[in-house]
């Protein structure tokens, strides 16, 4: 098998914004991996990314012959075989979506596989095609996950006499963990603990729940089952069905369900998110490629957030809310559902987060955990802050 390029689908993209702006799809993490990283520890090859011009520097892709696939898919065991076989002349697809082919070194238009012996695909694969498809996949991709990441190894040992464990056999536990006085329950689901991580006093887990390396479960957290915590993050309050890409602080209480957060972003302490309609109806949620709210036909569902977006303490985020990249909310009451990528305000009203102002604080947060604000990284925010521009409306009206 030739090495994988991990494309971005543009008939999906649009949907799985605004995470979207600032990564590949394949960048996505859900359950303990990125996408990226289940197709490399699956295949044993090295993998690269098709995306956008302006995210291609941060993403590169590899050089020669390759086997395109597409970045939303969630590979198993079943998805080697289907491509293992694939011949040059051949195209995988399932229904209407391209799923793999072969491509030319330099090829970066892939319409033209639709001429070629279309095949489809066995089964129903797994996609990711929508952004609230990344906490109601999250549950069983921890257990994927779990299997690939621990099979054939062995868990540290837990060495604490006040923490308690139900089902350990579901427990792994990686090297520099610290865990103490904690409730770890995998009788629903496997429990992964990954390296250098801290679970404090108090703290109620339940699986399937992925914590990743070098962040923090502080004390007297309540984490339910089907969540994630992206490494480098900083937990507290109660968490369910949540995914947290990494980076990202939710230390205090409060409430998270149902949601997604990008990296780099800070949730003040209180703040809550309702997943549950009053009237129990399904939820609506900004739809990027509509330009309006579009019906989930969930009952629950809470935030999206995209990257280095904040929000004060006590902040109150409706059913279904939708915030973009770069944004800074705070105030009394609900903020609108749908806030725009680089505003500044709340329920009172909204203003630009200047990009100047901006990149100031992403540097101090970056640096907080001695990473550097790069050239590359001012360039993806500067498209983001532009290609963003017509959702601020009220810049139009200025």
């Amino acid at each position: 098998m030739e090495n994988i390029l991990l494309f971005d689908d543009p008939s999906i993209r649009g949907s799985l914004l605004p995470f979207a702006f600032t990564r590949p799809i394949a960048d996505f993490r859900v359950g303990i991996l990125k996408i990226s990283e289940k197709w490399e520890k699956r295949s044993g090859k090295s993998v690269s990314f098709l995306t956008q011009d302006y995210l291609q520097k941060k993403f590169p892709r590899a050089e020669g012959h390759l086997l395109a696939i597409n970045g939303a898919w969630l590979p198993d065991e079943k998805s080697l075989e289907a491509i293992e076989n694939l011949k040059e002349d051949e195209s995988l697809f399932f229904g209407k979506i391209l799923l793999a082919s072969k491509i030319q070194p330099g090829e970066s238009n892939l319409s033209y596989v639709a001429e070629k012996n279309v095949i489809q695909i066995q089964g129903e694969p797994t996609l990711i095609q929508k952004t609230w498809n990344i906490f109601q996949y999250n549950g069983s991709e921890i257990k994927k996950d779990f299997e690939l990441l621990t099979k054939g190894r062995k868990s540290k040992e837990l060495t604490d006499p006040f923490t308690k464990v139900y089902n350990p056999e579901q427990v792994f536990i990686e090297e520099g963990a610290i865990i103490k006085a904690a409730v770890l329950n995998a009788e629903a689901g496997p429990i992964y603990i990954g390296k250098n991580t801290e679970i404090q006093e108090g703290s109620l887990i339940r699986g399937p729940f992925a914590l990743c390396d070098h962040s923090t479960v502080n004390m007297g957290a309540k984490l339910r089952g089907d969540t994630t915590v992206g490494p480098h993050s900083k937990v507290g309050g109660e968490i369910s069905n949540s995914v947290i890409f990494g980076y990202s602080n939710k230390g205090h209480e409060g409430f998270l369900g149902n949601s997604v957060l990008g990296e780099w972003c800070n949730m003040g302490a209180d703040t809550n998110t309702s997943n549950l309609k009053n009237n129990y109806a399904p939820v609506k949620l900004w739809d990027y490629t509509r330009g309006g709210f579009a019906n989930t036909g969930l009952q629950f569902c809470g935030l999206m957030m995209g990257d280095h977006s904040k929000c004060g303490i006590n902040t109150m985020f409706n059913t279904g809310t939708v915030v973009g990249v770069g944004a800074n909310i705070f105030g009394d009451g609900f903020p609108r559902n749908f806030i725009p990528s680089f505003a500044w305000g709340g329920a009172a009203g909204l203003s630009t987060f200047q990009f100047p102002k901006f990149e100031e604080t992403a540097k101090a947060v970056m640096a907080r955990r001695k990473l550097e604000w790069t050239d590359t990284e001012a360039e993806i925010f500067q498209k983001v802050f532009d290609l963003s521009r017509n959702y601020r409306i009220w810049e139009k009206n200025s």
